[in-house]
């Protein structure tokens, strides 16, 4: 038996039963305070409007955006978004584990470095092999 995912004593369906001020009381201070201040009333229409897609079991488009400030909303969860990384969109799916996190969080904006093999002059054994 899978144990049921809660976030702060909360239910998934009671997180997307609830409002937007009474989800800030239930989150973590940052994620509060941006809720409190306002969120981009644009990508709430959008997230309403796929979430009611979702609901019709209608399977919404990607929700592009250049919004990695922006706080994941209970009602987001099992929405597809595209997210801006400098160059590119990369594909998120929303988790119910990614609630009160931020978008940008789930997207990482620079390569892992990965080292190739030393070229000529960079260490004192290199002097002895030919170059091609």
């Amino acid at each position: 038996m899978a144990k049921e995912f809660t976030y702060m004593g909360k239910t998934l369906n009671e997180l997307q039963s609830l409002s937007l001020e009474e989800f800030a009381k239930v989150t973590t201070s940052s994620a509060r305070r941006a809720v409190k201040r306002g969120l981009d009333t644009h990508m709430i229409q959008k997230v309403t409007s796929a979430h009611e897609q979702a609901k019709e079991g209608k399977s919404p488009k990607a929700i592009r955006t250049h919004l990695r400030h922006f706080v994941i909303l209970p009602r987001m969860v099992g929405l597809k978004f595209q997210i801006y990384k400098g160059n590119t969109f990369e594909n998120l799916d929303i988790q119910p584990e990614m609630i009160g996190h931020r978008l940008g969080e789930y997207v990482l904006t620079r390569k892992q470095v990965k080292h190739g093999k030393a070229g000529i002059g960079s260490t004192k054994s290199s002097s002895a092999v030919t170059a091609k």
